[in-house]
């Protein structure tokens, strides 16, 4: 029997959890600072425990993890380097989703000398993006070719069926994580030139992206995602003309972030005085309000009175009498709260994960266009999409570590055959499918 210690139950940590407990020789400990999600995510299950735990507290986290063969961090990403220094001191295995940051990769040398493994980058975007990249990179390779362009499309987004509100949205994964992401800043490379984005200006900078969703082409905003060119050395793909990874959202969803970026309601700071306030005085207290709130709104935000934003804006309920949440305590609170109090997912709706990748490849005798495209949908009350294309892979992965089948050492992301290939070929059993088209290319 081996034993994993799981940090964190949040909303993509049960179908991680619930593949783990199905397997027969492994004991899963969850310990979140909630115990009630710990104690919901186990179920009771005999192989299963569920404990409280406080990760700010270093000793209660080495406690567990002296009692793991593997621990996975579902922490928010400023917490991983802690646990990894405990995995390492005591020669633990660890798997996180997140990106590796410069304090994770400090540890490499130390992993390696301690014989563990330390996978970040298994889950979904990062994760089954770099997986069908590099399958695709290393075909190329194999057939005597070089990659000369990479596009890539990821997205978590309502089924066409459940997307029902203007904003084209509904949250599967942490509200905030999703509006801070809408400040970062964005670097990528296109046709030869290196491109580089303010995170105030994010959502200025959007296209149209098509995808055919159970046999029907819907149009996407697509916009970048943060430093796409790192990955250029990640993926060996070398001078390319173009490289650029995005992320996609329902239309509509681009403009209206960007009026709410400027007007500042992603602003992180505390503001004194928000108590008794309804979201309508909080609003007018961004501006210079005349008492005539959507007429200044357009104002000040360069809008038309009849603008489909200004519209997005009041189904939002920031223009709205009601009073503000209790603890809020800086603008991103307030819209996070508007947000998840109105794009829920309801009972038995679908969510879905768009994965789309477009290379395009330099033979000796041709060019080629080749994609990759996943279009995977929630289980109606079951597991989201989300939850399982982030939480099987890293599940499938602890699984081969536990197995031997993984026998890598250090810091790693799924960029190689030895992690990649048995992982796709599970969650393709498992029904995350990828399809896969080569077309030449005609000058």
């Amino acid at each position: 029997m081996k034993n994993i210690v799981v940090f964190g139950a949040g909303m993509v940590a049960g179908a991680l959890v619930r593949y783990l407990l199905a397997q027969p020789d492994l004991h899963v400990t969850v310990a979140s600072r909630t115990l009630s999600k710990a104690e919901e995510l186990v179920a009771g299950h005999p192989n299963g425990r569920a404990l409280a735990v406080d990760s700010d507290d270093p000793a209660a986290l080495e406690a567990l993890i002296r009692e793991a063969d593997l621990a996975i961090s579902l922490l928010p990403y400023a917490y991983h380097p802690t646990v990894a220094r405990l995995c390492v001191a005591n020669g633990v295995h660890m798997v996180t989703t997140s990106y590796v940051k410069p304090a994770m990769a400090e540890l490499d040398e130390a992993a390696r000398a301690a014989g563990v493994i330390l996978l970040n980058e298994i889950g979904v975007d990062p994760g089954i993006d770099h997986m069908t990249a590099m399958r695709i990179v290393h075909m190329v390779r194999r057939d005597g070719g070089k990659v000369t362009s990479f596009v890539s499309w990821c997205g978590g987004l309502p089924a066409p069926d459940a997307n029902d509100n203007p904003l084209g949205y509904k949250f599967s994964w942490s509200p905030r994580g999703v509006l801070l992401a809408g400040k970062n800043p964005a670097h990528y490379l296109w046709e030869g030139e290196e491109v580089d984005i303010p995170g105030d200006a994010l959502f200025d900078h959007h296209v149209t992206v098509p995808v055919v969703v159970e046999g029907d082409e819907i149009a996407y905003d697509g916009y970048p995602n943060r430093d796409s060119l790192p990955y250029m050395q990640t993926y060996g793909i070398t001078a390319p003309r173009t490289f650029f990874r995005g992320t996609l959202r329902n239309q509509g969803w681009c403009q209206t972030l960007r009026k709410l970026a400027q007007l500042g309601m992603l602003d992180e700071t505390p503001r004194a005085g928000m108590g008794g306030m309804t979201f309508a005085q909080f609003t007018a207290s961004l501006l210079d309000s005349t008492g005539h709130l959507r007429a200044d709104l357009a104002e000040h935000l360069d809008l038309a009175p009849d603008s489909f934003v200004l519209d997005n804006l009041a189904w939002l309920g920031l223009l709205s009498d009601e009073p503000l949440p209790p603890g809020v305590r800086s603008p991103i609170d307030v819209l996070t709260a508007a947000m998840l109090d109105r794009m829920r997912y309801a009972p038995g709706e679908r969510d879905m994960l768009i994965l789309k990748h477009i290379f395009e490849a330099e033979f000796p005798d041709r060019r080629e266009q080749l994609t990759s495209t996943m279009v995977d949908f929630g289980i109606p009350y079951g597991d989201t999409s989300m939850a399982r294309t982030v939480g099987l892979p890293a599940a499938i992965a602890v699984k081969l570590i536990l197995t031997g089948q993984i026998a890598l050492t250090g810091v790693q992301t799924p960029v190689v055959p030895e992690i990649y290939e048995p992982v796709l070929a599970e969650l393709e059993a498992l029904g995350i499918q990828f399809v896969e088209t080569r077309s030449e290319l005609v000058d």
